[in-house]
């Protein structure tokens, strides 16, 4: 581990124990309310960054069942989603598992009777709300799609079912995954970061982001169109994954792009990615782009992690020049932690390289063949799913007895902008020349990718995830275009804090296919620097009495000489309030130049803080869209009382120090699964 790697965990369990001891005292003079403590478990489970591999080994030891895990996080949900205390809540979840608990004591009799699915068995998990569930509606974020019930799950929930686990909530989204850069739904609202509420969670899985930043379930899936995986991770200090092109099914997931989508796990370490990847990866009758995962071994990503996988491997690494814009602060010290990380990585012993990864080569041969099928894409959708529509939502527009795009927005509930609800109606059937030529362009670039690799002779590229931390009205992505156009695995790793206390993500791409190593690297990196800390915003619940979770030896306070920790914030019993949407509020900024036509020609990852709006990659090829004002509508209520606010220190501050023996226990997690 790194020094500054070492130096910030003193500091964050020095701070915590400060904490800790300010609540006891507090706590001291005060009593609990009766209301949060009727809410209270007597044996209440710790799972403030509680990943698979963890759960895993709770319910193997029988230190858990997954009846007291689901319902602990049932219970974090019921309490941070919403507004408390004076914090807005995240607005996470669109719904959750009303069988989820039912499901949950099913798989403990199957544990206890030797019956095991399979390497996921009773762990919960969240699902984006555009992957199709037979027993969930899927609204892909539209409230004119709040009843939509398909007949059967999409490829990815079915194998996470076989696998043994446990759907438990299906979780907000950008409309349609349109925004790249924020999380606004007409079915939910927006979205916030839970590392700052007043902050973007990014898009358009920001709800599934969020979510498992705040511990609503240990892992969760995500679709990724150019950036959707990767910046909502980077911006909640997650491991976010984007598999090469096909090697997991999008069959049964409402789409935004054919061209540009792909569906994958957001977790909290590198171990529960190759995790989920060994479940989710593999091909599907259902998906002809799965054919590429025929031959591969899809099985082995978690035995190939190792510590070492770094030695020797050549990274490329490449500086572009960013306009730094008052209203997205941060861009110097983003840049210095990204150096650092390189510098982390060439500790380990990669060797870094320059190379010539220019905006020319980017804009001039990395296009992209989507954007221009979004509304024939989402129109197959529903002409090929079977599923109960809504009452009367297909006979809004012609044809009657077909459901399309036009119908779902006909009725004037969208979160989507008209300019926006323009251009996807605008889109032509396909096949037809434009898109032809678009897939034609695309497909060189592919080639382009692929040879530059072998040119330069990398094993990987390494980059910011975004060049600039979350701000209230954006959250975007720098490079989100490596992958997305031509369909090389990227991921965004943890890689520190700004002094703030905001999230900043290291993205690292490899060559196509090459999956199983681009999993090893990470890994290797995460194990040396170990940066990801749980937001204080959501801490453990209070236990019985207050009882803290666990109990750690004494630590020396923090020097103020070291970089400043944020500090946890007080707990209020949840306001079981539902969630009010509000209008779409059109969002101040400058039109990034070249986004005038209906295609976007500018790829996202050229000027991406200039474009307040935008798309799934960060460009809005209608020219314009809506993002909410972050601090529209908090929710904001009257100040904790002094009680609950000792709960809360005391809660956040012991959260904080069991960080450092979850961390020293994974380091030995991988091994331990591969025995499995």
């Amino acid at each position: 581990m790194t020094e500054p790697a070492r130096a910030f965990r003193r500091v964050t369990r020095a701070s915590a124990a400060l904490a800790l001891c300010s609540g006891i005292a507090l706590a001291a003079t005060v009593t609990a309310p009766a209301a949060l403590a009727a809410t209270t478990a007597a044996a209440r489970p710790s799972v403030v960054d509680l990943g698979v591999a963890d759960v895993l080994d709770l319910l193997e030891s029988g230190e858990q069942t997954s009846v007291a895990l689901v319902t602990e996080y049932l219970d974090r949900i019921a309490v941070y989603d919403d507004p408390y205390g004076d914090q807005p809540g995240l607005a996470a979840v669109i719904r959750t598992n009303p069988e989820a608990l039912a499901t949950a004591a099913e798989r403990d009799e199957e544990r206890a009777a030797g019956n095991i699915r399979g390497p996921l068995h009773g762990v919960p998990v969240l699902v984006k709300d555009n992957y199709a569930t037979f027993d969930l509606p899927t609204t892909a974020g539209s409230a004119s799609l709040h009843t939509y019930q398909t007949a059967a799950d999409s490829t990815a929930v079915a194998r996470l079912r076989d696998a043994g686990a446990i759907i438990l909530a299906k979780t907000n989204m950008s409309e349609f995954a349109w925004h790249g850069r924020f999380t606004l739904s007409s079915e939910r609202g927006r979205t916030n970061n839970p590392y700052d509420q007043a902050l973007s969670a990014s898009g358009s899985s920001g709800g599934t982001g969020a979510g498992v930043a705040a511990s609503f379930g240990p892992a969760g899936l995500g679709t990724d169109s150019c950036g959707s995986i990767i910046g909502p991770s980077a911006h909640g200090s997650l491991v976010g994954y984007r598999p090469t092109m096909g090697l997991t099914s999008v069959n049964g997931i409402v789409p935004l792009s054919a061209r540009q989508d792909v569906s994958g796990p957001m977790t909290k370490t590198v171990t529960d990615a190759a995790l989920l990847m060994e479940v989710l990866a593999g091909y599907d009758p259902a998906d002809p782009l799965t054919e590429i995962a025929v031959g591969q071994t899809t099985d082995e990503y978690v035995e190939g992690l190792s510590d070492t996988a770094l030695e020797g491997k050549r990274i490329g690494y490449f500086h572009w020049e960013f306009e730094e814009q008052p209203e997205y602060p941060g861009l110097a010290e983003t840049t210095a932690i990204i150096d650092q990380a390189v510098l982390d990585l060439e500790a380990q012993g990669a060797e870094i390289v320059d190379v010539p990864f220019t905006r020319e080569f980017v804009q001039t041969v990395l296009a992209s063949g989507g954007w221009i099928d979004i509304r024939p894409s989402i129109d197959a959708f529903f002409a090929a799913t079977e599923a109960e529509w809504p009452e009367g939502l297909a006979e809004l527009t012609a044809p009657a007895d077909a459901l399309t795009f036009s119908d779902v927005v006909a009725d004037g509930t969208t979160s989507l902008t008209q300019d926006t609800v323009d251009y996807f109606l605008s889109n032509e059937d396909i096949p037809n020349p434009a898109y032809d030529a678009a897939v034609a362009a695309q497909d060189a670039g592919k080639l382009a990718i692929d040879a530059f690799f072998e040119e330069h002779d990398l094993d990987a590229m390494a980059m910011p995830t975004s060049e600039v931390p979350a701000a209230p009205d954006g959250a975007g992505t720098a490079f989100c275009d490596l992958g997305a156009n031509t369909g090389i695995p990227t991921m965004s790793v943890p890689a520190g804090f700004t002094g703030s206390g905001l999230p900043i993500g290291l993205e690292l791409a490899a060559p196509r296919n090459h999956d199983a190593e681009l999993l090893a690297m990470a890994y290797d990196y995460e194990q040396a620097t170990l940066h990801r800390v749980a937001p204080a915003s959501t801490p453990e619940l209070p236990r019985q009495g207050g009882e803290p979770p666990v109990e750690e030896p004494p630590v020396t306070a923090p020097d103020p000489t070291e970089p400043p920790v944020v500090e946890p914030p007080v707990v209020e019993p949840p306001i079981m309030e539902p969630p009010v949407v509000e209008p779409p509020v059109t969002e101040p900024g400058v039109e990034e130049p070249g986004t005038e036509d209906p295609a976007p020609s500018v790829p996202a990852g050229e000027t991406p803080v200039a474009l307040p709006s935008g798309t799934d990659d960060d460009t809005d090829p209608a020219g314009s869209d809506d993002a909410p004002d972050a601090l529209a509508a908090t929710g904001a209520k009257d100040a904790v009382p002094s009680g609950l606010a000792a709960f809360g220190l005391m809660v956040a501050g012991a959260t904080a120090l069991v960080l450092g023996r979850l961390r020293d226990r994974r380091r030995g997690t991988a091994a331990h699964l591969t025995e499995r």
